[in-house]
């Protein structure tokens, strides 16, 4: 193995575990339920983007669905950063690097389609 595969790796875990965890606590916390409804947008889309992040993220880090949970997410983070900016929620920094970071894992596996 070397430095650039080590690189990739620790970028996939890194990545796979900060978006379950984030997407955790956008489903599960009371808090982030609460403010979530003063966008008054249904509360469904907010437990599809959350629920949506955590599969793709556990599916990234499964080596076997590691391309479809790389595409799930960048579908998840293509829906989340316009709904985010027409609602008043500007800071979508961390989805577009979430973004990206999701196309350099895919494509350092040689897998250029993706």
């Amino acid at each position: 193995m070397n430095y650039a595969q080590a690189a990739l790796i620790g970028l996939k875990w890194a990545l796979g575990i900060v978006i379950l965890i984030e997407g955790g606590i956008f489903v599960l916390t009371p808090d982030a339920r609460l403010e979530f409804a003063k966008t008054h947008m249904p509360q469904i889309l907010r437990l599809f983007l959350g629920w949506g992040e955590m599969l793709g993220a556990i599916l990234l880090l499964t080596p076997r669905t590691a391309a479809r949970g790389t595409w799930l997410l960048l579908i998840i983070f293509l829906v989340a950063i316009p709904v985010r900016v027409v609602h008043g929620m500007p800071s979508v920094g961390a989805l577009g690097i979430y973004s990206v970071a999701r196309w350099a894992i895919a494509f350092g596996k040689g897998t250029e389609h993706l």
